[in-house]
């Protein structure tokens, strides 16, 4: 084969690549006049049924084709999830047209390359508008740009598959003055990151936010001696590890090539799958329509009395109400007191939610909604 032959291929490739990207802008723009339908009629944005059939009808062409499952069944499930969440975003848009505008100011930790800010782009990247990014050192800088309306959302993390709930986040939220309007998972990779040329025998400090430190336990470990510090942020890290010879820091991959710094090894963390979910906050909460899947978070405060908790929980069982979290912190300046904070798969606007929601004022020494909002979690369905 000739380079000119070889450059003929990759010019077909090219074109082929760019028909694909036409079809799909088009693919797109009809899962939106399929949504004006599902509205008009009340029909679920999500229909599982068809999405498990439709795979199977590809799956199968696809075979005749000369393409293997596994290809197929990857690409049409990234497709699928891609219009189920536009649908969704467009749906809420249409019902809260005063509050999601064209311009999103959003507060969040750390800077450029953050975790934080890898999931504020995936979280708004499906909601028409420009992004006017906000990075804070602290959480509470993050809840009082919000407050203070110089920012239109935040982001914070509240849970990591590896390092477990942030208590940070959940203690700021029992004072906060904001509402959970969204939520976002976004994957985390944590790498080694160094100046170029720096091998791991070198590095005798590594920087980190506490979350990677935690998050990392095991390989920091096999590292024996090294000194570890502390950051506010992964940003922070970092520009310490610029900054500081025979130094490196945990981070992304991409977080390091932004400022040059170079991988000196992957795959860091405890489990293999390793995931922070985030949760958008903003001043105002949210009207969420049934037809999308809805969480519901609270703060309650139970009385001092036998079985009290076990109380409210069983309201949530006689409602049908499915509790997906219960999480316990200590009230600041009130010794053994505690607050539950709470999640369940359901939406205010539900009259059964409503009716469990006053049940339970009556067995609580208080209750705070922190917010109902949209679920963005997708179980894709098994067609393998």
């Amino acid at each position: 084969m000739t380079e000119n032959t070889l450059n003929a291929l990759r010019h077909d490739i090219n074109e082929i690549d760019a028909d694909l990207m036409v079809l799909l802008a088009k693919r797109r723009r009809i899962s939106h006049s399929v949504l004006e339908y599902k509205i008009a009629n009340s029909k679920p944005i999500r229909d599982e049924e068809r999405e498990q059939a439709l795979l199977e009808k590809l799956i199968s062409y696809g075979k005749s084709l000369g393409l293997d499952a596994f290809y197929v069944n990857s690409v049409f499930q990234t497709i699928l999830e891609d219009s189920v969440l536009n649908q969704q975003a467009l749906l809420q848009k249409s019902l809260n047209p005063q509050v999601l505008g064209d311009t999103h100011r959003v507060a969040y930790l750390g800077g450029q390359g953050s975790y934080s800010q890898l999931a504020c782009h995936k979280y708004f990247s499906r909601r028409p508008g420009k992004i006017v990014e906000m990075g804070c050192s602290t959480f509470d800088k993050i809840t009082e740009q919000v407050e203070q309306g110089k920012a239109d959302y935040g982001l914070l993390p509240i849970e990591n598959t590896s390092s477990g709930s942030i208590n940070e986040v959940f203690d700021l939220l029992q004072h906060a003055q904001v509402s959970i309007v969204g939520e976002v998972t976004q994957t985390v990779e944590h790498c080694l990151l160094s100046n170029p040329g720096t091998e791991l025998k070198d590095i005798t400090k590594i920087f980190a936010h506490h979350q990677p430190f935690a998050q990392c336990s095991r390989f920091l470990q096999g590292l024996g001696e090294l000194q570890q510090e502390t950051c506010d942020s992964t940003s922070s890290a970092i520009q310490c590890a610029l900054e500081t010879p025979n130094s490196a820091a945990i981070a992304s991959a991409q977080a390091g090539k932004n400022v040059g710094l170079e991988v000196v090894k992957t795959a860091l963390a405890n489990q293999a799958e390793n995931h922070s979910r985030f949760i958008v906050v903003a001043r105002q909460s949210l009207q969420v329509s049934t037809q999308l899947p809805t969480k519901i978070s609270l703060i309650m405060a139970t009385k001092q009395q036998v079985g009290s908790l076990a109380d409210a929980l069983m309201i949530f069982k006689l409602h049908n109400i499915n509790m997906v979290k219960l999480e316990s912190r200590p009230v600041p300046g009130n010794p053994w007191e505690e607050v539950f904070y709470v999640d369940l798969l359901a939406n205010t606007a539900e009259p059964k939610v409503q009716k469990a929601l006053e049940q339970l004022k009556e067995c609580t020494q208080f209750i705070r909604i922190l917010g109902c909002y949209q679920s963005e979690s997708l179980q894709a369905v098994d067609v393998l």
